[in-house]
């Protein structure tokens, strides 16, 4: 019998709550560089590839070595562009979290890639071997708007609940998400913000993705909803 999420059949066009952590709950990012990297490598799936311009860095005679490696190297990694689109992440020290929309059926495909570059990256630089992720990932279907908005908040209060701070104190987690690009307007082009902000206003802050967020929910809702 095949284990419990290794074989994945997934609707197009839906949304996804996808979450990992690390093997025996242990840490799988142990310092800025490796949040760094674990997010570089989403922004590379994420966003569109020019393999034209790739291919012209690889065979002009201006590039340095170092260009033309990290060129061909893109040019062989896989890319999800317009096939997967990311709401929003939150990175914490020993798991992660993601909801996406699948617009094409890669999310196997997609999590198995992330999964395996980022453990390859990680066991050459603290010199171990062996898995790095607990389990295989996990990904659960969103049946509705309500549970797709209060996903969102629980991923965004997600490094905030780690360090136990009231949600005002959110600015100061130490711990990376998309919040950011939705309360401060950063404009992380990997990210799809549209498909969250419609549901609020851009003019009035009462009805703003801000309020939302930043104001206090039922625990039971948000445990209902999030069927983490």
């Amino acid at each position: 019998m095949a284990s419990k999420n290794s074989v994945k059949l997934y609707l197009q066009d839906s949304f996804y709550h996808i979450y990992n952590r690390g093997v025996e709950k242990r840490s799988i990012f142990l310092d800025e560089q490796d949040y760094s990297v674990f997010l570089s490598y989403l922004e590379n799936y994420l966003s569109p590839k020019d393999n034209t311009l790739l291919q012209n860095i690889v065979t002009s005679p201006g590039s340095s070595g170092k260009q033309k490696d990290q060129a061909k190297k893109l040019v062989r990694l896989k890319n999800y562009f317009g096939q997967i689109e990311l709401l929003s992440y939150a990175l914490l020290p020993n798991h992660f979290h993601l909801l996406v929309k699948q617009k094409e059926s890669v999310i196997n495909s997609f999590t198995n890639s992330l999964g395996t570059r980022y453990a390859m990256y990680f066991n050459k630089k603290y010199q171990r071997t062996g898995v790095l992720f607990q389990d295989v990932y996990k990904a659960v279907l969103v049946s509705s708007e309500e549970q797709l908005l209060y996903l969102s908040k629980y991923i965004h209060l997600n490094p905030v609940k780690w360090m136990s701070y009231p949600v005002t104190r959110w600015r100061e987690v130490p711990y990376p998400s998309s919040l950011a690009d939705y309360i401060n307007g950063l404009q992380s082009k990997w990210i799809c913000k549209e498909f969250l902000l419609k549901f609020f206003s851009k003019n009035r802050y009462a009805n703003s993705y801000a309020d939302f967020i930043l104001s206090p929910v039922e625990s039971e809702t948000i445990s209902r909803l999030t069927l983490d």
